[in-house]
């Protein structure tokens, strides 16, 4: 038999992958990085990065970046709720989770952008939970009927109350972190357990160009002394806050990554870190940051070869689009961008949902995202050789008007060989309109309600349920806030 090969897309060869890092290199050696979180510099300062004075510039050297970077591991491995089922984040395998974290929603019945309130964050997490292809949850959804003060917790905690599947997650304030890790050690059972077992990724984004604020600099070292992987999100926006050329954003997208990375691995070597992003090919004409444009999925499938080249898990924004409405914008750019990270190998790949510029999340598209995944992970599995010979021995006794429908071999390999879409129309014309002319919106909303309705809670222990309420009220006390929203979950 002859083995599958895995497609595979590459868009810079070695040489150039080669001088991209050794540019990014010497930017961090020459220029620098400049860190406003005290902590963070002091670890720099004693591992011997050179200081310009009290500018927070810091300037780090070849010798140390390559320390950290050996000491960073080549992959991650992720676990569900209850510690059973894992997910590798390493080599080219391939994970989406809905992008985070929206702050509107795009409301079906209106077709107009609303704020979420916390129902819609609990329909959000009961519809991701249902959907096979999404193998991550994310805090996707910014609930506008919580405090701000609180809002990145809340959103963890509802999830965890909801969801067995790993997230993807992030602070909005340094006091934040603290009940959000003790959220994912009480699930766990522990700080050693947590550590051994991760539960979720935690977004720190550098400012571009070349800065790391107190808040995500402490996200970094907070993290990594947890043991929770971190997920580098650099955000050039191309002749903007990055060089106007593809690649010299990529200089500046390594530097950036590999600063934060140096961070990581100061506050703990060994310490878990994904290699990620969010930029985009900013849009002079209007002043946007369009994820759906070709250019900005260019970047992203490069720098994941950047990553791969320097031995890391990877991570991108892409399979979203910058529609306002679920429509054929919103479908082209979601599936070339979801078909292209999986491609590229791309470890997590954050997106389905969001329209917007990752502004919005529709739960409409976020089923039919689902389906798009489906259908990349068909993709990725490649063409098999089923039979020896491959086909030569089917045409035997060929005669007018043969067949292939009756025969075994086609009921034996039709269902593993093809995919069957459940919201893509394959019927005829006249079949369609007899259904009732409906399009892929609408059927995608009925199922949105279907999924919603049959949604079953992955058993959750008592005492784990009342660690979980007890952390998140105690932070609501000491932030001063009042009750929360009910929650009947």
């Amino acid at each position: 038999m002859i083995a599958t090969k895995r497609p595979k897309l590459e868009l810079l060869d070695r040489g150039f992958i080669e001088k991209i890092v050794e540019e990014g290199l010497s930017l961090l050696e020459r220029v620098g990085v400049f860190v406003e979180n005290r902590e963070a510099l002091r670890l720099l300062d004693a591992a011997g990065a050179g200081q310009d004075g009290d500018t927070g510039r810091v300037r780090m050297k070849g010798d140390l970046v390559r320390r950290c970077l050996s000491s960073t591991p080549p992959e991650v491995t992720l676990y569900d709720r209850a510690g059973r089922a894992s997910f590798r984040v390493g080599g080219d395998e391939v994970h989406f989770d809905p992008g985070s974290a929206a702050l509107v929603l795009l409301d079906h019945g209106t077709q107009q952008e609303r704020k979420p309130v916390t129902a819609d964050l609990v329909d959000f997490y009961k519809l991701v939970e249902t959907l096979g292809n999404i193998h991550f949850q994310s805090t996707g959804l910014i609930s506008s009927d919580v405090p701000p003060e609180v809002s990145d917790c809340y959103r963890l905690y509802v999830g965890l109350l909801l969801s067995a599947k790993p997230f993807v997650t992030g602070t909005f304030m340094v006091e934040g972190f603290a009940p959000m890790r003790d959220f994912l050690t009480a699930v766990r059972g522990g700080p050693e357990e947590l550590a051994r077992k991760p539960l979720a990724i935690f977004d720190a984004c550098p400012s571009p160009p070349l800065k790391w604020s107190n808040l995500n600099a402490q996200s970094l070292i907070d993290a990594a002394r947890a043991g929770i992987p971190s997920e580098l999100i650099s955000m050039g926006m191309t002749g903007a806050t990055s060089p106007a050329t593809i690649a010299g954003t990529l200089v500046q997208h390594t530097a950036e990554n590999i600063s934060g990375l140096v961070i990581c691995q100061l506050a703990k070597a060994g310490a878990p870190v994904i290699f990620g992003g969010s930029p985009s090919s900013f849009d002079m004409r209007k002043g946007t940051t369009p994820m759906g444009a070709v250019e900005t999925m260019m970047i992203d499938a490069a720098y994941a070869q950047i990553g791969k080249h320097l031995g890391l898990p990877t991570h991108a924004y892409m399979g979203l689009s910058d529609a306002k409405t679920v429509d054929a914008q919103a479908g082209f750019e979601t599936a070339l961008g979801a078909a292209l990270a999986a491609l590229a190998g791309v470890n997590v790949v954050s997106g389905p949902g969001m329209l917007d510029f990752e502004k919005s999340q529709s739960l409409e598209k976020l089923v039919i995202d689902d389906e798009i995944c489906g259908m990349v992970y068909r993709l990725l599995d490649g063409i098999a050789q089923r039979d020896e010979p491959i086909a030569l021995d089917m045409f035997a006794g060929l005669k007018p008007g043969f067949s292939f429908l009756p025969l075994p071999h086609t009921r034996q390999w039709y269902r593993k060989e093809h995919t069957r879409p459940v919201l893509a129309d394959r019927d005829t014309y006249e079949a369609w309109v007899s259904a009732g002319r409906t399009s892929i919106v609408d059927k995608a909303s009925g199922d949105v309600s279907r999924r919603i309705q049959s949604y079953a809670p992955a058993p959750l222990p008592d005492s784990v349920r009342k660690d979980l309420e007890k952390t998140m009220a105690g932070f609501v006390r000491s932030q001063g806030l009042g009750p929360l929203p009910k929650l009947d979950v």
